[in-house]
């Protein structure tokens, strides 16, 4: 169990978290639902180590953590293959990180890209390739913050179906950021809601995989965010 406690975090004056205490259970998917700007990648950083807490525990995380961000962060310069070994790099042998490429490549049918460069996919194409990227990196931990924000409709469930195909072949720990009430019931085990600045647990939910329990779920979280 990965375990967050009473984590606090001030931006000078303005409170952004206010005694924030979640579990993360392994091999589960951990959704964090919450308005826009109410302090969420705030709380991924936190949890990942990017930015300090001002109090509070971190429990049973440590440093190897996969990250997904809104924007794919690829390289520009570097094609599909040399993307992916940048961050296996340090991490195993030059024989290892091939392997490693090559076997996430065919596990999802995109060999054909492997030397293609980030100029030439789309930016749905793309962010596959960023969110394949992080599972390739050996962490039991995958973090990603609001992954599939700026993708029109059709991509989002594309990237959506191709995020859960890879967790069928590679049960990970997950945690997700999203506004997206669709995008948590879809992806999610549990969900966690926030209220907005200063940022607090409002519910936890857990999803059961149930259509009706979903339904329901989908009702009572609405009625959260009308509040």
């Amino acid at each position: 169990m990965y375990q967050i406690k009473d984590i606090n975090k001030k931006f000078n004056e303005l409170k952004v978290l206010e005694d924030i205490t979640i579990d993360f259970p392994k091999n589960k998917t951990t959704c964090i639902l919450g308005p826009s700007g109410c302090g969420k990648t705030t709380l991924l950083n936190i949890i990942a180590g990017i930015i300090k807490k001002d109090s509070g525990e971190i429990i049973g995380f440590n440093k190897d953590i996969s990250f997904v961000f809104q924007e794919d962060r690829l390289i520009e310069w570097k094609n599909i293959e040399e993307n992916i070994s940048f961050v296996l790099k340090g991490k195993m042998d030059k024989e290892q990180i091939k392997a490693t490429i090559d076997k996430y490549l065919k596990l999802v049918k995109l060999e054909e890209y492997k030397y293609y460069y980030p100029k030439e996919l789309s930016g749905g194409m793309r962010q596959k390739i960023s969110i394949l990227r992080a599972f390739a990196y050996p962490s039991k931990l995958l973090i990603m913050d609001e992954p599939f924000k700026s993708l029109d409709i059709n991509s989002k469930q594309i990237l959506i179906d191709f995020f859960k195909e890879l967790r069928i072949i590679e049960n990970r720990t997950c945690i997700i950021v999203t506004h997206d009430i669709e995008e948590a019931l879809t992806l999610g085990d549990r969900i966690i809601i926030l209220t907005g600045k200063p940022t607090a647990v409002k519910r936890v939910m857990e999803l059961n995989g149930n259509e009706e329990n979903m339904i329901k779920l989908r009702e009572v979280i609405e009625k959260e965010f009308m509040i």
